[in-house]
């Protein structure tokens, strides 16, 4: 096991001698990038996140992530300009010398190639599955932002954040956006954390409108001992604030938190995972950027790079006790 504390950062250098910045609390892991980290460094062991998963097979990350140079989208809550920056994670479809090829699909092993899904997805280093950041009282940070280059198509669904547990079986939390199946709104164009997807149905902890420009800022409060989440949310430079109640919700069985793109097919396929509908010629991005975990044991929570919470209450925002299907 390995938890990232503020000293651990510092003198593990984030594999580029950054030390970390603007949280308030306890860190458990780091994912933001130090202003010297390079698309490269993604392809080899690092103390950001893994060099081996997710991603399409015979891909590197180097060529499916970038640095955004759009000024707007990088003015963030917890990235500090000049010390640390946001990150594109994309889908593609790449084109050898007169072989289109259609390579975001990923392989876990040979028995199962994911044609129904197209991802890219990134993994904290730290976060074996078994680690400390499934344990406690934790806070997942991180911000998103569209790519106006890069457009999603939301007639498919996507996660965009998850934990998967251990066994591979559930999200006990995750971050959604477009035509997500058992959802009966129409608006697509939404940011939506769910609950436990084995929750019959899935209970919709907070909903928003995923707009054209700037940053969209989640902290998730998981208490693993309770079973219970909260969410907190900002757009821009803004503070964050509790936008939900601590909601029950079954976050136990460990595992590992997702950050990218995870695109779903389309039509009636009864094994989506193999069979979902992808259309040809993608170009897809999504802007990440202050990702990290602090413990909240003590109830801290980081609400700005000046304040915190010890126990925030629910205020703003469409949550509680809303739910939705969703797989």
């Amino acid at each position: 096991m390995r938890s990232f504390t503020v000293a651990s950062a510092i003198l593990g250098g984030l594999s580029a001698t950054s030390p970390v910045y603007g949280q308030q609390c306890k860190l458990q892991f780091d994912g933001r990038i130090p202003e010297n980290f390079e698309l490269t460094g993604f392809d080899s062991s690092n103390n950001l996140f893994s060099s081996s998963n997710v991603l399409g097979k015979g891909l590197k990350f180097s060529e499916l992530l970038q640095f955004p140079a759009n000024g707007n989208q990088t003015k963030t809550l917890f990235d500090t300009a000049g010390k640390t920056k946001p990150l594109e994670v994309t889908i593609k479809y790449f084109t050898p010398p007169g072989i289109p090829s259609d390579k975001s699909i990923f392989v876990p092993n040979p028995d199962t190639v994911q044609n129904g899904f197209r991802r890219t997805e990134l993994l904290i280093a730290s976060n074996n599955g078994t680690d400390d950041s499934t344990k406690g009282v934790k806070t997942l940070h991180f911000s998103v932002a569209k790519d106006a280059k890069r457009p999603l198509n939301l007639t498919h669904e996507y996660q965009l954040v998850f934990l998967e547990d251990n066994k591979f079986s559930t999200n006990q939390i995750v971050v959604k956006t477009g035509t997500i199946a058992g959802q009966t709104s129409n608006n697509t164009n939404t940011l939506n954390v769910f609950g436990n997807v084995n929750a019959s149905p899935p209970k919709l902890l907070f909903s928003t409108p995923f707009a054209a420009e700037g940053f969209h800022n989640f902290a998730i409060k998981m208490d693993f001992d309770k079973n219970t989440t909260q969410v907190f949310f900002s757009k821009g430079s803004e503070a964050l604030k509790a936008v939900s109640k601590e909601e029950s919700n079954d976050v136990s069985g460990g595992g590992q938190f997702h950050f990218g793109i995870l695109k779903k097919g389309v039509g009636n396929a009864k094994d989506i995972i193999r069979d979902g509908i992808q259309e040809a010629n993608i170009n897809e991005g999504l802007i990440y950027s202050g990702i990290f975990m602090e413990d909240s044991a003590d109830g801290c929570v980081s609400l700005s790079t000046k304040t915190k919470a010890q126990a925030a209450k629910a205020g703003g925002g469409k949550a509680g006790n809303k739910t939705a299907r969703a797989i």
